[in-house]
């Protein structure tokens, strides 16, 4: 009996003790990121399961993909929930209020956008675009008023039944940083982010249209910066974009050879074989974003490069995209990827990176292989 009674008692206070400790910490929620647009972003949609495995490979696991639309299939796991609707145009779920209801469902804390792309098909001028691209961040911002909303100048098209289209996409994407520039606030930051630059239809695209892998791998590494610094919650309050905001000319072509990017380091001379340009293109407290551009100047084609720099003030890299980035104390050394190595005479790569730190430009020099 006494034994019992022993036993109970120590039952009782080890439930009192447990029901009086106090509650260990709570894990901190996951980054709710609701992809938005047409059959780009959906059908299949594939570079969100490439920029997926990118966050969750740089250490940004606290994040779920969210959306009332379930995984297109593509080759590499991932989350794939979002809001990719296959022939959807931003003017008609403006105008059919359907993105309250995907709000609500998915809670979303960052929205990345790419949609217009279907709107320019339709003729639908530039300014009625931005206003349905109003209209929906407003709904945004009523499902949650710290909402980050990241914006992109949509890659290019060329279909063969729309010759004017080409030429509307420019005229759109140049519009887009000064609406975002008037929508943004602090407490919900618009951000463009260029998904135009450096696309080529006539390599990135099976139709004019819709990215292959190639132009999925380059969709991916303009979001990733971007989300990255959505995260970090170091998004500017303005419309700049931490990949880079750029406002094509309408007279700019928009069709780039198989052959050459169309980047804005193309307004420097040639040099003969290979030369690197660096670039510092967005700076914050304790961090950068930078970017290299490694141009072919010689006569024949090459199968792959290689550029090395060293800073001088301590910076280091710790994520990049577009290229295979090792540093080894203050020297850098970048092998291209799988995609942009191969570059005809004239042609150029573009790969970025994020670092701490602040920012000098090093001496940059390359090499082919």
């Amino acid at each position: 009996m006494r034994t019992l009674l022993a036993l109970l008692t120590a039952a009782v206070v080890g439930a009192v003790l447990f029901l009086t400790l106090p509650a260990g910490p709570a894990s901190a929620a996951a980054v709710r990121i609701m992809p938005l647009g047409d059959s780009i972003t959906g059908n299949p949609g594939c570079w969100r399961a490439l920029l997926w495995n990118d966050l969750q490979n740089g250490g940004n696991t606290n994040i779920d993909f969210v959306g009332t639309q379930p995984p297109q299939g593509c080759a590499v796991p991932y989350d794939g929930d979002g809001e990719g609707h296959g022939g959807a145009l931003v003017t008609a779920v403006a105008d059919q209020n359907q993105l309250p209801a995907w709000l609500t469902a998915s809670r979303p804390d960052v929205v990345l956008m790419h949609f217009g792309t279907n709107d320019v098909w339709s003729n639908r001028s530039t300014d009625t675009i931005l206003a349905a691209y109003g209209k929906l961040v407003d709904q945004m911002r009523a499902s949650n008023p710290a909402m980050r909303v990241l914006v992109a100048q949509i890659i290019p098209m060329n279909p063969p039944s729309c010759a004017e289209c080409a030429q509307r996409v420019v005229a759109l994407n140049a519009a887009i940083p000064g609406w975002a520039a008037g929508k943004t606030t602090a407490a919900s930051p618009v951000t463009v982010v260029d998904q135009w630059t450096g696309f080529s239809t006539a390599t990135d695209t099976g139709d004019g249209v819709h990215p292959n892998a190639s132009g999925d791998r380059k969709i991916a590494d303009r979001w990733l910066p971007a989300v990255v610094r959505a995260l970090n919650g170091t998004l500017p309050s303005g419309s700049a974009s931490p990949s880079r905001s750029v406002s094509p000319s309408p007279s700019r072509s928009v069709s780039p050879s198989p052959s050459r990017s169309v980047l804005p380091s193309d307004s420097v001379p040639p040099v003969p074989g290979c030369s690197a340009t660096y670039k510092v293109v967005g700076q914050w407290q304790g961090g950068f974003q930078g970017e290299v551009t490694v141009r072919n100047g010689g006569t024949s084609g090459v199968a792959g490069w290689t550029a090395r720099y060293t800073y001088s003030g301590g910076e280091r890299i710790t994520q990049s995209w577009g290229a295979t980035v090792t540093q080894t104390g203050s020297a850098v050394t970048a092998d291209n990827a799988a995609w942009n190595g191969a570059l005809a005479p004239g042609a150029t790569a573009t790969f970025g990176f994020i670092g701490s730190g602040t920012p000098g430009i090093p001496p940059i020099t390359c090499v082919f292989r």
